[in-house]
């Protein structure tokens, strides 16, 4: 086809695409499903208005090589070895489980071994693309099965290397011979050293190039290093598709790989929509038609398989029974890669009859089921249950139902580990829940009381017996367990205070309609505090600092979200050089003021400062009587100037 001929179905595939993917993202599901769409609409058994596959192979094959090379800039191989425990083994788990399935389902079928084990690494892959962008619209991305599906997923991303090299002894080709593991091996040494070398030459490269500061020479160096890797790459067996990713993967432990990422993600969109489209024009609508019973048994056999082996991976890390089931669940489509190996496989031969028609329509179908599958997970979780467990160590303090008044923390990350600690060091008993095993191990060497489970549960919550709580603070990273959690826990407590630490600034006003009494966000609290140190600078008091401080937060931020101005006259003070101030200051042991009172250590004729009145076990004294005499762990309340002040706190502090 001459070049007109290839912009003109440029033209109509991206032209068509605009809408139905305006139409995906409106419905929330992935732009991928939306260009599976417009191609089987426009493709030869549809309207027909690109009668020929073959007319956009060019134009697929870059949006593969894109596609990857993007994917690859996205992973990080330093990334992969601090996850390395996770990937390898949930990931490695997952797959192998899938391959043996497939032995077993195709050695049952009478099918050659080759051709069973490239059915399983078919199934084996998930969607990257669709997973991802589902979790992020749904913000869960940092949710514990989020990370477990993450993980899984960057197992599979690194395995279609291998697997793709393995085509040709899967489908029996007898080229490959004796030599072929020969030569397996060699390609697996070529990737290592082109890897390992091109990150030295990358990087030294990159390093001079950014010292000129042209954006141009920038982007051409990054799309030279693509093309060249993948031609370095094909000429030692691999795909160009695999040299992209592996160029990607290359740039990617560089510190110009978000650049890169940014320059490239405009072109995959474009590029990777047309690949999509190009497999939806492959769909045979009336193969589907007749062949409805046994697409609906492959579709569903596909979910329960692929959802049990994903939750059996997960839960080989320890991990919770809901975890499992929703990881399972998120993970149970075909992704981008099985597209890949398929048209790799196909010349092969490793297609019997029409299971090629039938991949390719149960995987658009898994695909376009996903966000579904996604929404559907958490309730079947729910639906499953968990039970609560205490780890060792925590009942000799005390059995759950039997406190009162004290603080439960949701979540033992490091915010909810912070003030665990900062509760117990002030003398308040708290009991902490959580769900992640590593973090529960944490607790238990932190000798805190601990409570396994999901804190947006009814039974969890009761048996931390949050009913009798004081305080209860969600310090989790999940936005639908964060509302959950408030749901159930004004449920449970209706008179206890309800803290939720979130990331999300839009989170904050349904949070508080839920139920919560306070909502910190990470980033506002940290303006914050800059804010009262900006106000130490120009001398202002501690106490008037406090109180403007409660004017921001009592807002809910609103000075911060623009929403509302409070007024803090705070250079009235500076302009009047009023610096009076109140300060609390405990009597230590060996203080000078130990066993004395203000009118014996002779306080305001020493210091200026002025005692209001002593805090003791907790109550206040406020009468003046001659025979007081303070003791270790009083608290004086004292009034004056900052000198004053200063002056006074050094009587109550050991000497």
């Amino acid at each position: 086809m001459n070049d007109l001929g290839v912009l003109r179905d440029l033209a109509i595939i991206v032209g068509l695409a605009i809408p139905v993917v305006a139409l995906a993202h409106r419905l929330r599901m992935p732009p991928l499903v939306g260009f599976l769409l417009v191609g089987v609409a426009i493709g030869p058994r549809g309207a027909g208005l690109i009668p020929e596959v073959e007319s956009v192979a060019a134009l697929s094959e870059i949006g593969v090589v894109l596609l990857l090379f993007a994917i690859g800039l996205e992973l990080s191989l330093s990334r992969v070895l601090e996850w390395g425990t996770a990937v390898l083994v949930t990931g490695g788990a997952q797959m192998l489980g899938m391959l043996a399935i497939g032995a077993a389902v195709g050695s049952a079928l009478g099918l050659p071994l080759g051709q069973s084990l490239f059915y399983g690494a078919l199934a084996a892959m998930s969607s990257t693309a669709v997973v991802s962008k589902t979790y992020a619209d749904r913000d869960e991305l940092d949710t514990p099965h989020a990370r477990e599906v993450l993980s899984i997923l960057v197992f599979q991303d690194l395995a279609i290397v291998p697997l793709m090299l393995l085509l040709p002894l899967l489908g029996g080709d007898a080229r490959a011979g004796e030599g072929a593991w020969l030569r397996l091996v060699v390609s697996l040494a070529a990737m290592t050293a082109l890897i390992a070398g091109g990150r030295l030459v990358v990087r030294w490269t990159l390093d001079r190039v950014v010292a000129v500061r042209d954006r141009e020479l920038f982007t051409l160096c990054v799309g030279f290093f693509a093309v060249a890797t993948a031609l370095v790459a094909s000429s030692f067996g691999f795909s160009l598709a695999i040299g992209a990713f592996l160029a990607g993967l290359i740039i990617s432990e560089s510190e110009y790989g978000l650049q890169a990422l940014s320059d490239v993600v405009p072109f995959r969109a474009l590029f990777s929509g047309v690949f999509f489209t190009s497999i939806g024009m492959l769909l045979d609508l009336s193969f589907a038609a007749g062949q409805v019973p046994l697409l609906l048994g492959a579709i569903v056999l596909l979910v329960v398989v692929k959802s049990l082996v994903a939750a059996g991976a997960v839960l080989l890390r320890g991990r919770p029974l809901a975890t499992g089931l929703i990881s399972g669940i998120s993970l149970a489509q075909i992704g981008e890669f099985s597209f890949v190996l398929a048209a790799a496989g196909l010349p092969l031969g490793l297609f019997a009859g029409d299971d090629y028609q039938v991949f390719l329509t149960v995987a658009a179908l898994s695909m376009m089921a996903t966000p579904f599958l996604i929404a559907a997970a958490r309730p079947i979780a729910n639906r499953v249950g968990t039970h609560p467990a205490a780890i060792e160590g925590f009942e000799p303090s005390g059995s759950p139902q039997r406190r009162s008044d004290h603080a439960v923390i949701i979540g033992y990350g490091i915010a909810g580990r912070y003030l665990a600690r900062m509760l117990r060091a002030a003398g308040i008993d708290c009991v902490v829940i959580e769900q992640n095993a590593e973090l529960m191990r944490q607790a238990q060497r932190d000798e805190m009381p601990a409570v396994y489970g999901d804190g947006s549960r009814h039974g969890i919550l009761e048996h931390a017996n949050c009913a009798g709580a004081r305080l209860i603070v969600y310090a989790i990273s999940s936005p639908i367990e964060e509302r959950r959690g408030v749901i159930v826990a004004r449920e449970v407590a209706p008179n206890a205070t309800i803290v939720v630490r979130t990331r999300y600034v839009r989170a904050i006003d349904e949070l508080m309609r839920l139920g919560a009494n306070e909502v910190v966000v990470e980033e506002f609290e940290a303006s914050v505090e800059l804010f009262a140190r900006a106000l130490e600078s120009y001398e202002i008091p501690q106490t008037r600092i406090a109180r403007e401080l409660d004017a921001v937060r009592s807002e809910h931020y609103g000075l911060l979200r623009g929403q509302s101005m409070p007024d803090l006259r705070l250079d009235a003070l500076k302009h009047l050089s009023i610096h009076d101030a109140l300060d609390l200051v405990e009597v230590e042991e060996g203080a000078a003021a130990l066993g004395g009172n203000p009118l014996t250590i002779d306080l305001r004729k020493k210091t200026g400062a002025v005692q209001v009145a002593v805090i003791r076990d907790g109550h206040p004294i406020y009468e003046r009587d001659p025979g007081f005499c303070y003791r270790a762990g009083d608290t004086a309340i004292l009034v004056g100037d900052r000198d004053a002040l200063d002056a006074a706190a050094v009587l109550f502090r050991r000497g």
